[in-house]
């Protein structure tokens, strides 16, 4: 599933006498089973890129075409179903229901996609045996480590089986092994279930890991580059 983005504009306060053009006018193309890393200081408009090309925020101007679906063309019924069963997210902050468990936290999304029960029970269990927390199935996240919370948020993205992931800054509190570690895992899953991965982050640890680096600043791509 290839993504392009075609002039892709968001401004922030328009009608103001201040206002922010967080992403100006960017065009890219991404493949499947790319390991994309979108790096920049604070501010430079990465987490807005993620979040549109996720459906959170509309753009502007400019379209987002998820192969042959224009995103910004749907109602917001559709996007919600769409970005259900096509997207997967990771966040800085984990996100996780405090109340669930980690197992049924990765069961949730499966849930509203109308899985059977055992078919949520067994995919869950998988992922998390892969991320390494097979004997954490049944503990809350408040009980939990920042990596190993981060770790039930990798296992939840692809629990609906999508066809990519953005992770907005997903090693920002993890220390040193903890984020090697979890990138060692989402690049096993990427190369052993093809699911594209874009990471927004100016974590050099998560810059060395990615094959294409897109260097973005002031809403614009900089640098393009292959590695």
């Amino acid at each position: 599933m290839s993504i392009q983005l075609e002039q892709l504009t968001k401004i922030y306060n328009p009608e103001t006498d201040f206002p922010i053009t967080a992403v100006d006018a960017v065009t890219i193309t991404v493949e499947p089973g790319e390991f994309v890393a979108v790096m920049g200081p604070s501010g430079s408009g990465k987490t807005t890129l993620l979040n549109m090309i996720g459906g959170i925020d509309r753009p502007d101007s400019g379209r987002v075409l998820i192969d042959k679906t224009d995103m910004t063309s749907l109602s917001d019924k559709a996007l919600i179903t769409f970005r259900r069963d096509n997207i997967g997210f990771i966040f800085q902050d984990f996100s996780l229901l405090p109340v669930l468990t980690a197992r049924e936290n990765v069961e949730f999304v499966m849930q509203l996609q109308g899985r059977s029960q055992k078919e949520c029970e067994t995919r869950a269990k998988e992922l998390l045996d892969e991320v390494g927390l097979g004997d954490r199935l049944n503990i809350v996240p408040g009980k939990l480590s920042g990596g190993q919370q981060q770790r039930i948020a990798v296992a939840r993205a692809l629990a609906p089986k999508p066809k990519f992931i953005l992770a907005d800054e997903p090693t920002a509190n993890l220390d040193a092994q903890t984020t090697r570690e979890l990138l060692d895992i989402m690049q096993r899953l990427n190369e052993k279930e093809g699911v594209t991965f874009i990471f927004s982050t100016h974590d050099t640890r998560v810059i060395e890991r990615a094959r294409r680096v897109i260097v973005f600043e002031d809403g614009q791509v900089r640098e393009d580059r292959t590695q």
